[in-house]
């Protein structure tokens, strides 16, 4: 006997793979949505797949027929889509909708949007709990977009109960925009020496997929309209998670640490780096809905890092990751600018 029938919009993305994983094997009849309508080997048998453009409400509509009991969308990324299931209400009897800890704002008003800006990083507290401002919504910025989607099925909380997970920095295999390639590639690149900005004690909270995967099938199972976060059990500093990739790779460098932001470019900035922690608190999902992490950041690399490394000993990065080449390296090398990283190391 099933749970009950999962429909999961970008079912073959990297949060959507374990998403499905998790709810077949907690007895869901699941049915797998994505764009290629593709399949993951890891994924049980009886999981149906389904070709759908998300954007194309008819479509969406039509591939839900007469409905489900759990809705989890992992791409919903503009206010439109939470209308989309707002309007779909009545054939959905619970969703689970990833958001991101974009959203928070500090007491200053300073976000992940203002990191450009002079002064710009903002400074939360630790932890950062569900109650903590948030940016107004609007479409100008990812953050404000999602905070419009939040909004927007919150409200409609009485007639679709809608779990928002925040998730922080989502890492495992599949990931289009891996962090941990800033490691593992100087690894593979002979690179013998890792420069850390901020004394390379930057936080940033990550969030294994797995544990992601185990939030959504926990909500799937407790309904309900909230907003929870998402996050692994450790909080690794970048000096340490640097360490932790070398280790699973099997060689050792010297980690030069700098006081302060990059002293030059980008020289000692990491995809982790930031003067001040991001430490969110999961309290509220493990007394909401008895959430325990599966795994934690270290145990679980690595899968992350033979996945990452089989991929660039294959392609280059910027093939490989397109839109991480295009966020951190549009015009030339970005994080892999070696040339000014030797000549700051030469003149220090």
């Amino acid at each position: 006997m099933t749970k009950g029938n999962a429909f999961v919009i970008g079912a073959t993305g990297q949060i959507g793979r374990a998403a499905v994983r998790a709810l077949a094997e907690d007895g869901w009849d699941v049915t797998a949505a994505s764009r290629g309508g593709g399949r993951d080997g890891t994924w049980p048998r009886d999981v149906r797949s389904v070709a759908l453009d998300r954007d194309d409400d008819a479509a969406l509509a039509a591939a839900l027929g007469t409905g489900c009991d759990v809705l989890v969308d992992m791409v919903a990324m503009e206010e439109r889509h939470a209308a989309q299931l707002t309007g779909l209400a009545d054939r959905i009897g619970s969703a689970v909708v990833i958001s991101s800890g974009a959203v928070y704002e500090d007491d200053k008003g300073r976000s992940f949007d203002t990191q450009a800006e002079p002064d710009g990083f903002p400074r939360y507290p630790v932890p950062i709990r569900e109650t903590q401002p948030v940016v107004a919504p609007g479409g100008a910025t990812y953050g404000t977009r999602k905070v419009a989607i939040e909004r927007r099925l919150l409200a409609a909380g009485d007639r679709l109960p809608t779990t928002v997970l925040r998730a922080g920095a989502v890492h495992g295999p599949h990931c289009r925009t891996p962090r941990e390639i800033h490691f593992v590639k100087r690894v593979l690149d002979g690179r013998p020496v890792r420069v850390l900005a901020h004394g390379g004690r930057s936080r940033f909270h990550p969030v294994h997929v797995s544990n992601v995967g185990e939030l959504i099938r926990l909500a799937a199972a407790r309904p309900g309209a909230r907003v929870l976060n998402a996050g692994d059990p450790d909080v690794p500093t970048v000096a340490e998670i640097s360490t932790a990739i070398d280790a699973v790779m099997g060689v050792g460098s010297e980690l030069v640490l700098v006081d302060g932001p990059p002293p030059v470019g980008t020289v000692g900035e990491t995809p982790w780096s930031g003067g001040h922690p991001v430490v969110y608190d999961m309290s509220a999902a493990e007394r909401e809905l008895g959430y325990r992490a599966v795994t934690g950041y270290a145990e679980s690399l690595p899968a992350t890092v033979e996945w990452l490394a089989g991929v660039l000993r294959h392609q280059d990065w910027r093939e490989a990751f397109p839109k991480l080449s295009q966020r951190y390296a549009p015009d030339g090398d970005g994080p892999f600018d070696y040339a000014q990283e030797d000549a700051w190391l030469a003149g220090r």
